[in-house]
């Protein structure tokens, strides 16, 4: 059974690694292997904004490593399947049936899944896999993995950085984890906001050319107005 890893020990370990712990930590959970790597990344800027590490320097390697991880994630996917992306979720207890939810809602959503999930815990793990797995076009894939990363790092490590020098790292980590939370609903009503829109369009196609068409008819019960415009 694994055991959480402590904040105490990600905190040694990013400040004994630096660059290289938050560039990894991140590339790894993109990847698909469920490790605390946000929170390697917000401890980064956290450091970032004591002095001992540079904010540019955390950034770019957590632009570097999502863009990084999430690209091995797709392939992985591509190449190892369903059944390989299960193994590695039962061998760090993500549930199954969890797992299941997120492939279902993935492939009409592709796009906005990859750039977005970062956001989401289970999601930023999996995007790139289930992309790979889904069939979804490399180069969609990469545009939109490399956008969502760099929003994804400014965000995080931009409010890791200003917010860590005026409240203790935990209460960090619960401000950002509260952030996420909103951020998942905000998205989920973007998602039914665009989806009812969608289901709209047909009765809005359908009403325009009825317009039209008592457009015209206006225009031939009233000549004169037309006449009186000129």
């Amino acid at each position: 059974m694994t055991e959480p890893i402590s904040l105490d020990f990600i905190e040694e370990i990013a400040r004994q690694y630096g660059y290289w712990a938050v560039f990894l930590g991140i590339s790894l959970e993109n990847a698909g292997i469920p490790i605390p790597g946000e929170t390697i990344t917000v401890v980064g800027g956290f450091l970032a904004g004591e002095g001992e590490l540079k904010y540019q320097g955390v950034l770019s390697c957590a632009i570097a490593g999502a863009i990084v991880g999430d690209n091995f994630g797709y392939w992985l996917g591509k190449w190892g399947g369903w059944s390989l992306i299960l193994r590695v979720a039962k061998l760090f207890q993500v549930e199954t049936v969890r797992l299941e939810a997120v492939r279902a809602q993935f492939g009409a959503n592709a796009d906005k899944a990859v750039f977005f999930g970062r956001f989401i815990a289970l999601l930023r793990i999996f995007a790139g896999p289930l992309a790979g797995i889904s069939g979804m076009p490399y180069g969609r894939f990469f545009l939109c993995n490399a956008a969502g990363a760099i929003v994804w790092a400014f965000v995080i490590v931009t409010l890791a950085f200003t917010v860590g020098q005026i409240v203790p790292l935990e209460q960090l980590l619960e401000a950002i984890a509260q952030f996420g939370f909103w951020a998942l609903v905000t998205i989920t009503l973007i998602f039914a906001a665009v989806r009812w829109f969608e289901s709209r369009r047909p009765a809005i196609a359908k009403i325009e050319p009825e317009l039209t068409d008592l457009t015209d008819i206006d225009a031939t019960l009233n000549p004169s107005d037309q006449c009186n415009e000129t």
